[in-house]
């Protein structure tokens, strides 16, 4: 019985890649440095994998940046603002897409389905030039090969990478970017080539666009696109990846009746309808590479029912047609528990990060062989008997107070209207108040300080922001949350019901990590001293910035922690809508469940009291009523990577000039503007008195 991961978590156990990169950004250190840090990480896992018994192991999911910006330097299709004249496509370029650079600004960075990574956004137009600009998969490859470990290669599926670009700059919205299937496909078809010529007998194309509700229109792409590789393909495996959902009845038709196509994954944590699907009617002859270990959390797999299910499946494909693998990549969880110190050895016995998932497929292939480690086995059931029973687990107070809601608690007893004018009559603010967001300045560590030496730096630090925004003529002042670490686990950490990891980072964005909290029991608001007030991380962030707990829906557990933190809203809330379902059909009851967990927060306080949320990296038309039905006084919405804006360009004319916009379609007195960093906050600031003075001049 074979065993397959569909990605790996590239930045290392301990961030090496993190560090590497931001050295070589920083001048401090040479490409050569870089490269060296890069290939012993990509040497270290292919090795752990083999070790593991893992049969097929990917190659091509390693990234200096992100996997997507990796298939637009493959296509070489650059945008022209970067001068790329063709061949192979250098770091210079590669980063200057990604992160921008003193003259130019970087490419659109958006949120990774319905994950917390993100990736580039490619650019493309009906000029758009398309050649092989990059050899890396062929590269990586040869690299594993060279190891003595033969790789599957990865590659974004050409449909998904066009269905995830957008037009460019100056090319008509109407665009569309599947026009350019024929253009993209001749690139992929050299890259199969020199993949076959190197000795790949498999591959492994990314698809997961499937999973969302796609017209007859895009689904017939997928038809075009295998059709026309087929005679390239000719000779190899081909495995077809989806993930993070269910693959809805007309995707699963024509995914599985592909032309020239081996084998198809499926997400089977999250997509349990899919599950249904193949038990009706899976393809003979094809492998099944059946996802049963999650991918996106932390929580170790209950071997007894995913060999349940596997042996269902067996029954349906054949033994030597299934293939036990991961829900998706790796990427979205933490790297290995073996460098975990803070963690207690009880919640450690329940956690399996993603070295941990490699043993458990591993463990579940050869136990379908025959194979099975009954002492692994024995320990992970009873880890799971211990978390299913733990008092940790379970608060009787909690339970109580989020099974007592009533409809009053969902909602503010006064209008926004009514409520903007007692505002207005108790702050005084001008039209377009700039108020900064936080945290201001890096945040303090405790490490190596006492508790009294901690304290007076918080408090030197709190003076030197305020007075910086008093210099600045801030109309409404924070406190700059020098306190603060990441802006969920800090407040995680005045809750019980979570733990913290001390090295469970996962990637966000190119070199930036977070390290998310682990909820395992019901949250509610701890015995302490420390202050929990100012801008408040709101109940849908911290939900969806952590490993959450998978032993009750994840509704309940966001309304458990909106009760923690209600009675701690008094001055801003800032919270977002994240995570939304991938499928339109799916995603009412969770904007139903996220905004009442928004409105629990705050509807006790007084009417003087304004709430604002903020919200960033998201599609607001898709979500604009349940934004309003938060019943927030303020909503602010970062968008700057959207505008694809550089600080360098950011002018008191420009500032204005877009505030004018704005002007043009909401009222004065209910607008903000609000600033990303220090300089943009100081053209903000002289803008909006500008613009005051217009709008006092015209009355």
């Amino acid at each position: 019985m074979a065993s397959h991961i569909v990605g790996y978590p590239r930045m290392g156990p301990k961030r090496e890649l993190k560090f590497a990169l931001e050295s070589f950004w920083d001048k401090k250190s040479t490409v050569e440095d870089l490269q060296k840090v890069a290939t012993d990480l990509r040497a270290s896992i292919w090795k752990q994998m083999a070790d593991a018994g893992i049969k097929y192991i990917p190659s091509n999911t390693f990234s200096y940046y992100d996997l997507v910006l990796d298939t637009t330097a493959m296509l070489g299709a650059v945008p022209e603002r970067y001068g790329y004249t063709g061949g192979e496509i250098g770091h210079e370029i590669y980063f200057s897409m990604a992160r921008g650079n003193a003259s130019l600004p970087a490419m659109e960075m958006t949120k990774w389905f319905d994950t917390n990574y993100h990736y580039i956004v490619p650019e493309l137009g009906p000029h758009t030039k398309f050649s092989y600009g990059s050899h890396k998969a062929v590269s990586e490859y040869k690299e594993a090969k060279a190891l003595g470990i033969d790789t599957v290669p990865v590659l974004v599926g050409p449909v998904t990478y066009l269905l995830l670009s957008k037009p460019a700059k100056g090319v008509e919205k109407s665009f569309s970017t599947l026009s350019l299937l024929g253009s993209v496909l001749s690139i992929y078809k050299e890259v199969i080539a020199e993949l076959k010529e190197a000795g790949a007998s498999w591959i492994q194309f990314d698809e997961p666009t499937l999973v969302l509700d796609l017209d007859a229109q895009k689904l017939e792409a997928f038809t075009q696109a295998y059709s026309e590789l087929e005679s390239s393909l000719s000779g190899l495996n081909v495995l077809i990846e989806t993930y993070f959902a269910d693959v809805p009845a007309e995707a699963y038709k024509t995914l599985t009746s592909l032309n020239g196509v081996s084998a198809f994954g499926f997400d089977l944590v999250r997509g349990t309808k899919t599950l249904d699907l193949i038990k009706c009617d899976f393809p003979a002859g094809k492998y099944l590479f059946a996802g049963v270990v999650d991918g996106r959390n932390i929580w170790a797999n209950d071997l007894v029912a995913s060999l349940a299910t596997l042996e269902s499946l067996e029954a349906i494909v054949g033994k030597d047609k299934l293939v036990v693998s991961t829900s998706c990549s790796l990427t979205h969880t933490a790297v290995d528990l073996i460098n975990e110190t803070k963690l207690d050895d009880e919640i450690k016995s329940w956690l399996a990060f993603a070295a941990q998932k490699v043993v458990e497929v591993d463990a579940l292939a050869k136990s379908l062989a025959g194979q099975k480690n009954e002492a692994f086995f024995s320990a992970n059931a009873a880890a799971l008997a211990s978390r299913r029973s733990s008092p940790r687990v379970t608060n009787e107070a909690v339970q109580k107070a989020a099974a007592a809601l009533r409809g009053s608690d969902h909602r503010r007893a006064t209008n926004v209207s009514a409520r903007l004018d007692a505002q207005q009559k108790k702050l005084n603010l001008p039209h377009l108040p700039p108020p900064p967001l936080g945290p201001s300045l890096r945040p303090l560590s405790s490490d190596g300080i006492t508790e009294e030496e901690y304290i007076a730096a918080i408090k030197e630090e709190i003076k030197k922001v305020v007075k910086l925004q008093e210099d600045l003529d801030i109309d409404v002042l924070v406190h700059g949350e020098p306190e603060r670490n990441d802006m969920v686990e800090y407040f995680g950490e005045q809750l019980s019901g979570f733990a913290f990891s001390a090295n469970g980072w996962v990637q966000s964005y190119g070199s930036r990590c977070v390290k998310p909290p682990i909820i395992y029991g019901d949250p509610r608001q701890s015995m302490t001293d420390r202050p929990m007030k100012g801008m408040l991380t709101g109940p849908v962030t911290i939900l969806n910035w952590s490993f959450v707990r998978d032993d009750q829906p994840r509704f309940e557990t966001c309304y458990q922690i909106a009760l923690a933190i209600k009675n701690e809203v008094e001055d801003l809330e800032a919270a977002g809508i994240q995570g939304l379902p991938l499928r339109k059909s799916e995603q009412a009851f969770y904007l139903d469940w996220a905004v009442h967990s928004f409105r629990i927060t705050n509807c006790g306080v007084k009417d003087t009291t304004q709430i604002h949320t903020h919200m960033c990296y998201s599609n607001f038309n898709d979500i604009i009523l349940s934004i309003i039905d938060m019943d927030a006084d303020v909503i602010t919405i970062e968008n700057s990577r959207s505008d694809e804006k550089l600080l360098a360009v950011f002018r008191e004319g420009e500032i204005a000039d877009r505030i004018n916009k704005m002007l043009a379609v909401l009222d004065n007195n209910i607008l903000w503007v609000n600033p990303d960093c220090r300089p943009a906050l100081t053209a903000m600031v002289q803008a909006a008195k500008l613009l005051r003075a217009e709008l006092a001049s015209a009355h």
